[in-house]
């Protein structure tokens, strides 16, 4: 039963947590953590503000022509956004030339989308300070297809063509309305003196209209490019009788003359062994296909659009090694930051190992919560600290009332005397309304010693 007793003493009663509460100062308590909680909240709007919201569940690709090899290629992409909730439209257009018009139209409804190296000068530098690039994605080869030359007068066949100078007076499909093809072919035919004019015809014709072209004889030559045809087409032609495909003997020259331009060497038979297709060791020259984004898009996006990058053209083909690309090879458009962390480390933690849609959320979260816990350290030090202040401000307050009473006694007269005890009792009715924290409360019931104490002094002069 003693036990039992001793147990009980020990257990917290409800009289004793209530006491506990009703102790506290809430005024006190709210005047002291109001600035912190103010600070802390207006911090964290300010970091919503600041940072990025949510990635977008949809955005949209400016791909190219239908049927086109930039085309297919958006719609894997597609597929691969589609496993992590993200829907990819796409928006059909001209070509490269038309992309890049697109993105750089802040009217335009196009968040990201294929553009062929070689166009930057078409557009306004102005107009391209908001883009910028998430790599380059693949070659895109600057491919020739000409009419073989008719024998000569012996009868043996004409050398093949090997420079574009020599299609001067010839009819060439450069390739159609805003394709990258188009004005690729332009620089290069002007930078070869082959201009329109003077038996030179220069046909905004490409994709298959100019395939076709150039195999019923309506035209000598076609410039034909991934933006504008397709790769079956380009096959169809290197097996077409009478087609061929030129070698840039110049590749070099070009090279070095355009710094977004690429040699690329074709083995003999490496499109087709058993026709031995090309049938000799060919160079081309090719500018890179770049992935580009307006600067605003969401570092989430990038990486899944990076993601999708590799797992497209990051194997190998006669055309590259494998790796090779997406590759942050910066040319006419800057690397984003978005895109350069990418390549460098990978993806953050968060969407290396969470689902997409979670990943986001926390990593949110974290950057909201991040300021707050770094407010939070030393507003747990400062908040209890001011609150005590206050507390013993008013105690100190009520000692400096108590010490002036006290100063009067002995020099006033018994009319004011009665005054200053009216004062005391009143001094000593409101130190009982203080709610006092437990803490406090031996500096408390000093205080009310000491207002007895001054009680007692001023009774006994009141008698003397």
């Amino acid at each position: 039963m003693l036990k039992d007793k001793k147990l009980s003493a020990y257990k917290p009663s409800a009289t004793r947590i209530k006491a506990r509460f009703v102790a506290i100062s809430w005024r006190d308590l709210a005047v002291s953590f109001g600035p912190f909680i103010l600070l802390i909240l207006v911090g964290a709007w300010l970091v919503i503000w600041l940072i990025r919201p949510a990635p977008p569940s949809s955005i949209t690709i400016a791909a190219g022509p239908k049927d086109s090899n930039f085309w297919r290629v958006a719609e894997r992409y597609r597929d691969i956004l589609a496993r992590d909730g993200i829907k990819l439209s796409l928006v059909e257009t001209g070509g490269s030339l038309d992309n890049l018009k697109r993105l750089a139209d802040p009217a335009q409804d196009v968040d990201v989308g294929f553009v062929q190296g070689g166009l930057a000068g078409a557009v306004e530098a102005d107009a391209l300070s908001p883009l910028v690039s998430l790599g380059s994605i693949s070659y895109v080869p600057v491919s020739v297809y000409y009419r073989s030359p008719p024998p000569r007068e012996d009868g043996r066949a004409a050398p093949p063509l090997r420079q574009l100078s020599e299609l001067s007076g010839k009819r060439i499909a450069i390739g159609g309305d805003g394709s990258g093809s188009s004005v690729l072919a332009a620089t290069l035919l002007k930078a070869n003196g082959v201009e329109q004019g003077g038996g030179t015809e220069l046909l905004n014709i490409g994709g298959d209209e100019a395939a076709q072209a150039l195999t019923s004889g309506k035209i000598d030559a076609a410039f034909l490019m991934g933006d504008s045809v397709s790769l079956a087409t380009m096959g169809k032609l290197l097996r077409a009788p009478g087609i061929r495909l030129m070698d840039f003997s110049q590749a070099d020259a070009y090279v070095r003359r355009y710094r977004y331009l690429n040699i690329l060497k074709m083995p003999m038979g490496v499109f087709d062994l058993a026709r031995n297709l090309p049938a000799r060791d060919t160079q081309l020259i090719a500018p890179t296909a770049e992935l580009v984004a307006r600067e605003d898009l969401h570092p989430a996006l990038s990486d899944l659009l990076i993601e999708a990058a590799h797992e497209v053209h990051g194997k190998a083909n006669v055309m590259q090694k494998a790796g090779e690309f997406p590759a942050p090879l910066e040319h006419e458009y800057r690397v984003s930051d978005d895109a350069a962390r990418y390549y460098k480390s990978g993806k953050t933690f968060f969407y290396r190992t969470l689902p997409f849609w979670l990943a986001s959320l926390v990593d949110r979260a974290v950057v909201i919560l991040l300021p707050v816990i770094l407010l939070l350290i030393p507003g747990i030090r400062l908040v209890p600290m001011l609150y005590g202040w206050r507390i013993r401000s008013r105690i100190y307050r009520m000692y400096g009332e108590l010490i002036a009473l006290e100063r009067g006694i002995s020099r006033e007269t018994p009319e004011e005397q009665a005054e200053i005890l009216k004062r005391l009792d009143e001094i000593e009715a409101a130190v009982n309304r203080m709610k006092m924290p437990l803490a406090f409360a031996d500096q408390f019931y000093v205080l009310r010693e000491h207002i007895g104490f001054v009680r007692t002094r001023l009774e006994h002069q009141a008698m003397a």
